[in-house]
């Protein structure tokens, strides 16, 4: 048995998949690139026949990245198989991931077929995928909801097919680790057997909250792959924490004993960037890296890490990239400015500097201090992987609880000012319908939360909106001491996404 444990991130794919999550092929090839520099071993960069998007996604992440083996999930179908061949043409190494359902529910409910049926449509797709690649993974969809025969049969037939990577996936976070160990020890023994060249692997959801210990136990039953998620993201509960199985192996060698290459000190800003992309906030109480995760409130906590930090702390924050905080004021320059982005690990262009700076002194002169959270969210929030077609100049608002709340946006368009108003539910609804008319788009908000960035009343908030335009979401995000004026700006953020792909259908708005 190898003692290396390798890691599949499926950020790009399942991670994607959660609700209201759009990313656009750039945010993809950004986070990917990200992903090689934490060094998983694996990066599942889409459903290369889900989507034309998905499939520039994964051929533009296959062309761009390197590093990890890059791979695209594809059903049984040949046409899937045939696809994701074609978008991984330009990889130095890649993997076709096949799967089909196994459960009775899904054969009978969801794909009208039987067993006998499905077992024939998984040999022959592994042995098409096999004609692309020499890494081709099998997993049976729903394997903890099926018979566990039927399992071992289907998984024997892949790897005869061609199969390299037996993935054992707990689809809908059902399992629990007594009954996960049971089966992949079943799996290890009579698929993999003495075939050193076979890998067992498991891909587990959150349901139950179960997905990180039942992935972790499975290593003790042979498992030498684990699929998950940066942040958790995925369907419904979501998926395995990428960086928690990361994290755990890696301090719990007395347990795992299984060697793993991530450069764990890119945890930090891997969290951070697909937090930011996603539109998705991090929960304050998130291990490794959720704002808490190296936070102590308790007196005998405090006096305990002051003293030694091992005395509360199993892992060094700086171990995942979180680094001592820094604090900027109003009276910083761009001296100061540059030696803290320098530290946090930010390197600017001369442009990408100066809009950053002239930011910078617009919140701290209405904040005072910025701390290490709000320059990052400053940077973040410049730095949008769409480039702007219209900017917020400025915002107005009137109304209280005895009138209807009034919302002037100021916006420039190619160099020109106009002002648009719109009343509204509430101030933010307003601030929303008058961004709408600015545009010439419709859309719904799916999506809105906000995030205080700092203590107090004039706390820095981040406000992070998904909005609904046709059948695509799209993701934004603001920062600013008034919460209506950062609510402005995350709808600008993603109005301008919107913008990109629905000009023609909903015209220039110049």
């Amino acid at each position: 048995m190898s003692d290396r444990l390798i890691i599949f991130d499926t950020t790009l794919r399942d991670g994607e998949q959660a609700p209201g999550i759009a990313l656009s092929p750039d945010d993809k090839v950004a986070i990917a690139a990200q992903l090689a520099r934490l060094k998983v071993d694996v990066i599942e960069a889409g459903f290369a026949a889900s989507s034309p998007g998905d499939f520039e996604a994964v051929s533009r992440i296959a062309s761009e990245v390197r590093g990890p083996v890059i791979a695209s999930l594809a059903r049984t179908h040949p046409d899937d198989i045939d696809r994701a061949a074609d978008a991984l043409r330009a990889a130095d190494r890649s993997r076709i991931h096949v799967f089909i359902s196994t459960s009775p529910i899904h054969m009978e409910r969801m794909l009208r077929m039987t067993p006998v049926e499905v077992m024939k449509a998984a040999v022959e797709g592994v042995k098409r995928a096999r004609k692309y690649t020499d890494n081709v993974e099998f997993s049976p969809q729903d394997a903890t909801r099926s018979d566990p025969q039927f399992v071992i049969d289907i998984c024997r037939a892949a790897v005869e097919a061609g199969a390299t990577t037996i993935n054992i996936p707990d689809t809908v976070g059902y399992a629990t680790p007594d009954e996960f160990v049971e089966m992949l020890s079943m799996v290890y023994r009579d698929v993999r057997g003495t075939n050193e060249d076979v890998i067992i692997s498991t891909h587990c959801h959150n349901d139950l909250g179960l997905a990180v210990a039942n992935s972790l136990s499975a290593i003790h039953a042979g498992a030498r792959q684990i699929e998950g998620a940066i942040n958790g993201i995925g369907e419904r509960a979501g998926n395995t924490s990428t960086e928690e199985i990361i994290m755990a192996v890696k301090t719990r060698q007395d347990q795992y004993g299984v060697e793993i290459d991530a450069d764990t000190t890119e945890i930090f800003e891997t969290s951070r960037l697909v937090s930011r992309l996603t539109g998705y906030p991090i929960q304050y109480n998130k291990a490794v890296v959720g704002r808490n995760a190296f936070s102590h409130e308790s007196g005998i906590h405090q006096h305990g890490v002051l003293r030694d930090r091992e005395t509360y702390e199993i892992m060094d924050p700086e171990s995942i990239g979180h680094r001592s905080r820094i604090v900027l004021g109003k009276h910083s320059g761009r001296a100061a400015f540059a030696d803290a982005l320098e530290k946090m690990g930010y390197t600017l262009e001369d442009d990408e500097f100066a809009r950053a700076f002239g930011r910078f002194k617009e919140l701290a002169d209405r904040k005072g201090e910025i701390s290490e959270e709000g320059l990052r969210a400053i940077l973040d929030e410049d730095t949008d992987a769409s480039p702007d077609k219209i900017h917020l100049v400025g915002i107005h608002l009137s109304g209280g609880n005895q009138e209807i709340p009034v919302a002037v946006v100021r916006i420039e368009q190619a160099g020109v000012e106009r002002d648009v108003e719109a009343e509204g539910d509430g101030m933010v609804n307003a601030a929303f319908v008058a961004l709408q008319d600015a545009f010439g788009i419709p859309a719904t908000l799916v999506d809105y939360r906000v995030s205080p960035l700092t203590a107090g009343a004039d706390a820095i908030a981040e406000v992070n909106v998904i909005i609904q335009v046709g059948p695509e979401t799209y993701s934004g995000r603001g920062l600013s001491t008034d919460v209506v004026e950062g609510s402005a700006r995350a709808f600008v953020s993603a109005l301008n996404k919107a913008m990109v792909v629905h000009t023609d259908a909903f015209g220039d708005t110049s």
